[in-house]
């Protein structure tokens, strides 16, 4: 019987005491890598299984650490009934703010984990060691949330030297405690890239549609109104994407408003007052990038990133 298709990948698994959150980054030249390595629960912890991945690690290691084993204790329970545990890679972070990793001596070279406080890298087939030294350094250095440091990570990873096969595949998966759709499950962010030429960077892209569209953020103290160069060229995108019929100026009133207002409904960004969105517009639009969508997006994300996550 022939091996299944191994997920040459380097990915961190990692905790953010302060939100409760556990999650995992993944890159790897393997299609839709986000169905086969990272697992999480907010009651238990994280694991990342890949090289010849079991995916059953997911499921059982998340379990024995909801039972109160260590992260240590979940990778040796796991991989002391493996009989092809030399085979394997595997992370684990657990709620209890322990951390432990596992590479078999059959994965291929260059093969490795480094562990941090609160996470841990591990990659396989990759192009050299720094690869893992730099994900770690990458998520210690960044400032922001646990989103922003995982991403770090990721680009860390690859400037270095990543996969030696390439890239292909990426995911980002975060539980927080009733941190999904509407509280309902703990699902805080959960985005992947199946199959892109640069899926690391497209991952960061529909991360911050993501984030726009349904993480909460906490209310700011005042907000600015949007005028002068900005708010043309605000009005000038949303004109030219259909929301807006009259001569864009550095005026915003009424009519702007309600354009923007229409803006929001299409692209349900109600998560985001409408004095909220201009405000994050007028703080955000000199450092974004791109046209059209893509820069009233960018600009939203990075005028939103001052505030809090919830």
């Amino acid at each position: 019987m022939s091996r299944p298709p191994r997920p040459s990948t380097f990915s961190i698994v990692a905790r953010d005491p302060e939100k409760d959150a556990v999650g995992i980054a993944v890159q790897s030249k393997f299609v839709a890598v986000g169905s086969v390595v990272p697992f999480a629960s907010a009651d238990a912890g994280a694991v990342a299984t890949q090289s010849f991945a079991n995916v059953a690690y997911g499921p059982d290691g998340l379990a024995l650490l909801r039972e109160g084993h260590t992260a240590a204790e979940t990778v040796e329970t796991l991989t002391d009934a493996d009989d092809e545990a030399e085979t394997r890679q595997v992370g684990v972070v657990g709620q209890d703010g322990s951390v432990a990793a596992f590479t078999g001596e059959e994965c291929f070279d260059v093969a490795g984990d480094v562990q941090g406080e609160t996470y841990t890298v591990q990659g396989n087939i990759l192009e050299n060691r720094e690869t893992l030294e730099a994900m770690a350094g990458g998520y210690e250095t960044t400032d922001g949330g646990l989103p922003e440091r995982l991403l770090a990570a990721l680009h860390a990873g690859n400037e270095a030297g990543g996969d030696s096969r390439g890239e292909q595949g990426a995911a980002m998966y975060i539980a927080k405690p009733e941190g999904g759709y509407d509280g309902g499950n703990d699902r805080w962010v959960d985005v992947r890239v199946d199959d892109h030429e640069r899926p690391i960077e497209e991952l960061e892209r529909v991360f911050k549609i993501y984030d726009v569209t349904l993480l909460e953020r906490a209310e700011p103290e005042e907000t600015r109104s949007l005028s002068g160069g900005t708010a043309e060229a605000v009005l000038s995108t949303l004109a030219d994407l259909g929301f807006y019929e009259g001569t864009p100026s550095g005026a915003f009133g009424g009519a702007e408003r309600e354009a923007l207002e229409e803006f929001r409904g299409m692209n349900n960004f109600e998560n985001h007052s409408l004095d909220v969105l201009e405000d994050a517009l007028a703080r955000g639009w000199d450092d974004a990038t791109g046209e059209g969508d893509a820069r009233m997006v960018d600009a939203l994300w990075n005028g939103l990133s001052r505030l809090e996550r919830l």
